[in-house]
């Protein structure tokens, strides 16, 4: 069965009982890879929504807290000054 099975390689196409056992190794890695790296991205596209909230949410809380420190700051530097 695998003797008829074609596999494309930098656009070529060879038949699998074509390709040494050295070959079959190191295609077989590029198919293993090929597949990790699709399911990574797949994750990182996933969790990129959710890490951009958080930065969100920490840079708008951190705005906040700034703010209410320069608030109060005038607030005693006008007190000072009376």
């Amino acid at each position: 069965m695998s003797e008829n099975v074609t596999n494309n390689i930098d656009g070529i196409e060879i038949k699998e009982s074509d390709l040494t056992q050295e070959q079959r190794h190191h295609k077989n890695h590029v198919v293993s890879l090929r597949n990790k790296i699709t399911k990574l991205q797949f994750e990182i596209d996933d969790l990129m929504p959710s890490l951009q909230f958080h930065e969100n949410k920490l840079i708008e809380l951190m705005k906040t807290k700034a703010e209410e420190i320069l608030s109060e700051e005038k607030e005693i530097y006008k007190e000072a000054k009376k």
